[in-house]
Formats: C-alpha cells, structure tokens, sequence
C-alpha cells in the first residue's frame, strides 16, 4: 500500500522518479566532492612545487659553490702567469698545477649542480597524474 499520503504517481512510474533522485543526488554529490577535489590537487601541487623549489635551491647552491672554487682557480691561474713571467722558476709551475686541478674541481662542481636544473625536476607528476585519473573518473561517473 502507499505510505506517502502526497504520492500520486501510480506504481509503475516509480522506478522513473527514483532514476529522477539518483541522478539528482549524484549531481549534488558531484557539485560537494568536485571543490573538495580540486582543493586537494591545489594542494599537492603545492607540497610537490616546494619539493621542486628545495631540489632548485640545492641547485643554486652547488652552482655558486662551483663558481666560487672556479674564479679561486682562475686566480690561482693568474698568479701563475705572474710568477712564470717574473722569475721563471719552478714556483709558476707549481701554482700553475694547483689552479687547473682548482678549474677542473670547480668545473664538476658546476655540472653536478646544473643537473638539478632540468625541467624533469619541475614538473609536478604526482599532480598530474592525479588530474588524470580524476578526469577519467569523471568521464565514468558522468554519461
């Protein structure tokens, strides 16, 4: 017997009404977990971008290391040519050696540290790979 005194529709045509509410409770659904999705991504671009910006300072830091141990090499260089030129003895030799070995450090330095400038190390993956999967949800979930 029907219990809902405002129910009028006759009992064939309910299966249709309650199709009707699904799709209704599953656009409110949908219209309550899209923001808090889309705020969960923001999210874990964010902490994956700061990952990103500590791998870019580490960067930096290895670079002006190297840049520094570079222009002491250089130095050192110079103070070789100096002492070759004015006394023409073994002491230009030795400062000589000292400022490649200083260049050939400096200059290791710098690759290693402009390896952690490659825009692999930027690209938010995780993120992207979660807006993926979230929009083939999306395109299951609604026909």
């Amino acid at each position: 017997m029907n219990t809902d005194p405002f129910d009028t529709a006759p009992s064939n045509a309910r299966p249709a009404a309650n199709d009707n509410a699904s799709i209704g409770a599953l656009l409110r659904q949908l219209s309550r977990e899209v923001p808090e999705l889309f705020t969960k991504e923001i999210a874990l671009a964010k902490a994956e971008l700061q990952h990103s910006l500590t791998t870019l300072k580490a960067g930096v830091a290895a670079v002006a290391g190297g840049a520094m141990v570079l222009l002491a090499g250089l130095i050192i260089l110079l103070m070789a040519a100096v002492y070759g030129l004015g006394t023409m003895m073994q002491l230009w030799l030795a400062a000589l050696i000292v400022g490649v070995v200083t260049l050939v450090i400096g200059f290791v330095m710098v690759q290693s540290g402009k390896k952690q400038f490659e825009p692999s190390h930027f690209t938010p993956e995780r993120t992207l790979h979660a807006v993926q999967q979230d929009k083939d949800a999306l395109k299951r979930k609604v026909p």
